[in-house]
């Protein structure tokens, strides 16, 4: 705080005040050899860091990877949105309501831990700038949808993988989340309360795209998957998905923990379709009941309650 004028009452000049405080702070910096508080410029394409809770400025940690995200990714739906993040240990949710008469709607992200269970407080997304607010992050599911419209390869592409790590893999869910990683896919999976595989989100490396999996066909829905690893281990509690609300849900993915940010291994056959890698993948396995619309299957109904009545009957 200071006041406007010098000891004689005469007003003090504001000319380039910023450019000379500025000055100020860099020869205090200097001085008591702090770190500079420069602007720094973000590159684009640099690899992301997994969220440590422990490690401090969490803030600044998830800014690091929330903005990022939501530049350079493409998905089409905010489930996809938030699988990408859950593979760096952050979750976005949605807020609505209404406030002095106003209705509001926005997002807020937090931290989780290795199980997926949030942890410190949220951050409204107004935090971490426009980009990871609702309104922008729906221009970009827009635009996204667009451009995956005249990039039908990267799908195809995408496909061709999955199915061939299910046809390596077999039954086996660990080995198949290991191959798809090899190949620079992650691969999220939404579960119910029972344990049941309701949602399979895949996350392509690479090509910075997310695809759900009914969205590259019918083959790759939950059902299939479910059928697949029914009874098998690995699933994580995690947070719950805006595309379905239940209770209890849980969430389990192969992540950023093991994607190096390299290219991988992975040399594609041209001698062999994506149609033929598909039904090589499931020769192996009987069909499967339900189509691809059992990635949300419904909750069961509730029971109404039978009202009360009080005071004498006749």
């Amino acid at each position: 705080v200071s006041v406007r004028v010098d000891e004689t009452g005469r007003a003090i000049s504001d000319s380039y005040e910023h450019e000379r405080s500025m000055k100020v702070c860099r020869e205090l910096e200097q001085q008591f050899d702090l770190t500079p508080a420069t602007q720094k410029e973000w590159k684009e394409g640099l690899p992301l860091s997994p969220v440590d809770y422990e490690g401090g400025n969490l803030k600044g940690q998830l800014a690091g990877v929330i903005r990022p995200i939501a530049r350079e990714w493409r998905f089409q739906s905010l489930g996809e949105y938030r699988a990408v993040l859950s593979l760096y240990g952050i979750t976005v949710d949605e807020v609505k309501g209404e406030y002095g008469g106003r209705e509001y709607h926005g997002l807020s992200y937090s931290a989780t831990d290795k199980d997926g269970n949030k942890v410190g407080k949220p951050f409204k997304s107004s935090v971490f700038g426009k980009e990871a607010g609702i309104a922008a992050l729906e221009k970009r599911m827009l635009s996204s949808a667009a451009w995956m419209k005249s990039h039908k390869d990267i799908a195809t592409d995408t496909a061709a993988r999955i199915a061939s790590a299910m046809q390596t893999a077999g039954r086996d869910r660990t080995l198949f989340e290991r191959e798809l990683m090899r190949q620079g896919i992650g691969v999220v999976f939404r579960t119910n309360d029972a344990g049941r595989i309701y949602g399979a989100t895949f996350i392509n490396h690479a090509d910075k795209t997310v695809f759900n999996g009914s969205r590259l066909g019918k083959e790759f829905s939950a059902n299939v998957f479910n059928d697949l690893f029914a009874g098998q281990d690995g699933i994580h509690p995690q947070q719950q998905s805006a595309e379905v609300e239940r209770p209890a849900q849980q969430q389990g993915h192969t992540g950023a923990s093991e994607w190096n940010g390299h290219d991988t291994e992975y040399q594609p056959d041209h001698k062999d379709s994506t149609a033929q890698n598909v039904a090589d993948a499931f020769s192996l396995f009987a069909p499967v009941q339900g189509g691809a619309s059992g990635d949300q299957p419904a909750p069961p109904q509730r029971k109404k309650k039978k009202r009360r009545r009080y005071g004498r009957q006749q």
